[in-house]
């Protein structure tokens, strides 16, 4: 695995709070240009370039990915960006509640990844996928980290709680309550023992990010084949390696990610429970919502009503026997519920189904479904789960997954032009 220090360019430690921001794709467009309205350093005006202009503005226009590089420029002029140039790694640690996660702060190189020793769970799509690429083009950066796992190793964490016992960079709060510190590897021998225990990783996983993963290697694909035609091309350049942040599988945390279906599909709510048993789930009323506790067990809400559903022993059985992508809770719930019953053919492209990741409580799922939709809850899919069918090259359903806390954006940055 070729996991390597960088070049960083990075905030002042003075404005580090008010630059980090959650994801870009945290944010519907309303959602976006609200937050930025009172944080004028917030990466999401970066990030989300159109919250510069009028609502009527299309998103995706040139000149709005050129609005973002002079933000960018401005940023790094002004001094609230500065730029490490001797590589280092970063320790990037977030806690919430007494329990925390921390991750080694790199680049990966896309040929491990065209390769398949960075592995992904997930397809995705080319539209999404082009808005990240016209970003990272027209800012010559890549802003937005790629949420990696690794199977745990123990010599690499001594290593890594060896570095946490100095001062760090960064420490603060931020808005959601989760505690983000930042600490800069900068001395030889910690680099070297890092990088020697990265090396010898057989894989790693992508947890989140698998459209900026795709994006970051259309974008080097892009730049090289530009360079091979200039002929300047050597194989080091810095578009051939993308922004990373790697963390031991076992501390990570992952929660349900929900559906809602805009209608019944012409059933009524009698109906459809009738058709639910019929396709083998035992149903049971619910007095309030359902928030499955184990594998197998899904929540249904509609007509304001909560009903609990789980998997009778002869399609668990069908599905268990199916390999690692059948028994996921995710694909029992698209077999043999969305697809036959609601008509909801493929979830990435029908436009009825909405995905609601579980922070977002079952408040807002109600509020969806409203009074003719169907919500779902589903028990969490297990990292074990997403390194099996990983391993396997198979691909989860979409939406499968929903890491807590998010990595936040605008805390490090990868110049590859």
């Amino acid at each position: 695995m070729k996991v390597l220090p960088f070049p960083c360019t990075r905030p002042a430690p003075e404005v580090a709070a008010e630059v980090a921001a959650p994801p870009y794709d945290v944010f519907d467009r309303d959602e976006a240009a609200a937050y930025v309205q009172e944080r004028p350093l917030s990466f999401v005006n970066i990030d989300r370039p159109e919250t510069q202009f009028p609502p009527s503005q299309d998103m995706y226009a040139p000149e709005v990915y050129a609005h973002a590089a002079e933000l960018l420029r401005e940023r790094i002029a002004d001094g609230t960006y500065l730029y490490d140039a001797a590589p280092c790694y970063y320790l990037y640690e977030l806690k919430r509640a007494g329990r925390a996660q921390t991750g080694i702060v790199a680049v990966c190189s896309v040929a491990d990844y065209e390769e398949g020793r960075i592995k992904r769970h997930e397809l995705t799509r080319p539209d999404k996928e082009q808005d990240r690429v016209d970003h990272i083009e027209a800012l010559g950066y890549q802003t937005g980290p790629i949420f990696l796992a690794y199977r745990d190793e123990p010599v690499l964490q001594f290593i890594l709680d060896a570095v946490k016992t100095g001062k760090p960079l960064y420490h603060f709060t931020d808005e959601e309550g989760i505690e983000q510190t930042v600490w800069r590897v900068h001395r030889p021998e910690s680099i070297e023992a890092i990088h020697a225990m990265l090396d010898r990783m057989p894989s790693l996983y992508i947890a989140d990010g698998h459209h900026r993963t795709a994006s970051a290697v259309r974008a080097a694909h892009d730049l090289r084949s530009k360079a091979q035609a200039e002929g300047t091309y050597t194989g080091k350049e810095p578009f051939n390696y993308f922004l990373s942040v790697l963390f031991p599988a076992s501390q990570l945390t992952i929660l349900p990610y929900n559906r809602v279906v805009a209608d019944r599909a012409g059933l009524s709510p009698a109906e459809l429970i009738e058709r639910v048993q019929a396709a083998g789930f035992q149903v049971e009323e619910h007095t309030g919502p359902v928030e499955p506790e184990q594998p197998t067990v899904f929540g249904l809400f509609s007509a304001g009503r909560w009903w609990k559903l789980s998997c009778s022993p002869e399609l668990l059985a069908e599905a268990q026997s199916a390999g690692p992508v059948a028994a996921l809770d995710a694909s029992i719930l698209q077999e043999h519920l969305l697809e036959p019953i609601l008509d909801i053919g493929d979830p990435r492209l029908d436009e009825r189904i909405a995905f609601v990741g579980g922070i977002r409580g079952t408040t807002e799922l109600e509020e969806r479904a409203g009074s003719l939709g169907v919500a779902f809850t589903l028990h969490a899919t297990s990292m074990d789960q997403l390194m099996a069918v990983a391993d396997a090259g198979l691909l989860m359903p979409p939406k499968s997954t929903w890491f807590e806390p998010k990595l936040r954006s605008g805390l490090f940055l990868h110049r590859i032009a």
